[in-house]
């Protein structure tokens, strides 16, 4: 009933499209770009529930947890995140995969929706450390879909894969354009 209310939303009254051709696993970390607007969230929960693939967990500065929102926002799947602490977010996240049977994170590389082309790698060193795929998924604005085509297992030589990963997300467009950069 839920993918049901999901469906109809995210297909018949928005008119997005799917394009997914990745295999569901059990774990993995899910880096989404064009990250432009706080629409994206919204598509990205919708999308994941059109599909059948709940729960998707995302992490958010931990400002944003306030009452009522921080209700609203775990049950979302939102990970509140102190970013002024120096606690290793790849160590906590990583122990989330380990405790977990199933858990899937999304994450944005440009870690803000201004223009960045210097992407933050933590989603990468997540995945290194959990030993789990990265899955990409697109979000483009323009033709209304949501793209998941590409999944690496990370092998430690960063450079290299993230100028795939950017590769892969150029020809996207964001609700923004003008604040994506890659």
């Amino acid at each position: 009933m839920k993918q049901a209310i999901y469906r109809f939303l995210y297909y018949r009254l928005l008119g997005w499209k799917t394009d997914v051709t990745l295999p569901e696993v059990d774990k993995c970390v899910i880096c989404v770009a064009p990250h432009t607007s706080n629409w994206d969230l919204l598509m990205g929960k919708l999308f994941y529930g059109a599909i059948g693939r709940n729960p998707v967990y995302f992490m958010m500065k931990k400002e944003w947890f306030f009452f009522p929102l921080g209700y609203v926002f775990r049950a979302l799947g939102g990970i509140p995140v102190d970013r002024s602490r120096k606690t290793s977010l790849v160590d906590q996240m990583s122990e989330q995969f380990a405790r977990r049977k199933r858990f899937h994170l999304a994450i944005t590389p440009e870690g803000t929706r201004k223009a960045n082309a210097d992407w933050k790698k933590g989603f990468y060193y997540i995945a290194v450390t959990a030993k789990v795929p990265v899955q990409l998924f697109a979000i483009d604005y323009t033709t209304k879909t949501i793209t998941a085509t590409r999944m690496f297992v990370p092998t430690g030589d960063i450079e290299k894969e993230m100028d795939e990963v950017k590769l892969y997300f150029k020809d996207f467009k964001g609700k923004k354009p003008r604040n994506f950069a890659c």
